[in-house]
């Protein structure tokens, strides 16, 4: 399976037509269709149905599609790295990162290196733990921030001073609006909306005790801008971070923080035996100088 091939499928499972990806290829349209039928003979299975109007991928093709476009990625990612002068550290950065306002630490480091390293870009990706460390583990990122503990025998990491605080985002109409902090038991009963890591990983028990098996998870969500759509129409509660939702002017929600206090660290994380370009080499060296000066 050539990596030349993988791109071609890649264009068809875009465009959804042969003849707008053989354009787009500067290929004949035969050509590419040839190329095809190859890779599904390949691979023993059909990868996409040919219909009149448009191309669909199969089950077997929206898996390769999915493998494809990471494999493709990682090879990109591979030779700006391997190509990037030696005397000069510049080349991409690429950090998965979970909704928290901890971000902003690594956001300043990057503006910090601007002006010095003027050649080094940045790419950030968003979505929950599992998500993230999977693409660490399969080379796609070079740093995950990520919320809570890690497995520490496949990850070196950088834990951050600061901590969030769990609490629930609300209409400011809502009749728990009036009071300053909630309990759990303020809680039964209502349409909770939590994130997807919390609802399927058993972290919910751990933030709420046993107690959070008898709540009403009306909904999930995997970034909070989406959730906080729904608790703006009137359809739940969100049980979320602070600081990640504006509250600013007219906006019609609040956040009111849980009582016991409920916080969560963050930490930079990094495979064991990671091999850095020299970009993300020197933005680890900054960020962690950062943290060393403002202790």
């Amino acid at each position: 399976m050539e990596i030349r091939v993988l791109q071609y499928f890649l264009a068809v499972a875009r465009e959804q037509s042969i003849s707008a990806a053989a354009e787009a290829l500067h290929l004949s349209q035969p050509t590419l269709s040839r190329q095809l039928k190859d890779l599904e003979d390949e691979l023993g299975k059909p990868l996409m149905i040919r219909g009149n109007r448009r191309i669909t991928l199969t089950e077997e093709g929206m898996l390769l599609r999915k493998r494809a476009q990471e494999i493709v990625d990682l090879i990109l990612k591979t030779e700006n790295e391997l190509t990037a002068p030696e005397e000069i550290v510049a080349g991409d950065i690429y950090i998965g990162a979970g909704e928290t306002d901890s971000m902003r630490l690594l956001v300043q480091t990057a503006k910090n290196l601007q002006q010095d390293f003027p050649q080094i870009h940045y790419h950030l990706s968003s979505g929950d733990a599992c998500d993230i460390l999977e693409d660490l583990d399969k080379g796609l990122l070079d740093f995950a921030l990520v919320l809570g503990d890690v497995n520490l025998a496949k990850y070196n990491t950088l834990p951050l001073p600061m901590r969030d605080t769990w609490g629930i985002l609300m209409r400011c109409d809502s009749p728990l609006a009036e009071k300053k902090t909630l309990t759990v038991e303020d809680l039964m009963g209502l349409p909770l909306i939590v994130s997807r890591q919390l609802s399927c990983s058993g972290e919910l028990i751990k933030l709420l005790g046993d107690q959070a098996e008898h709540l009403n998870i009306f909904a999930t969500y995997n970034l909070i801008y989406n959730g906080s759509l729904m608790v703006d129409e009137g359809l739940g509660y969100a049980l979320t971070l602070d600081k990640l939702i504006s509250m600013t002017g007219s906006s019609a929600l609040c956040f009111r923080p849980l009582t016991p206090k409920k916080e969560i660290g963050m930490r930079l994380v990094w495979k064991r035996y990671q091999v850095f370009s020299k970009a993300a080499e020197q933005f680890l060296k900054a960020i962690t100088q950062q943290l060393e000066t403002s202790e």
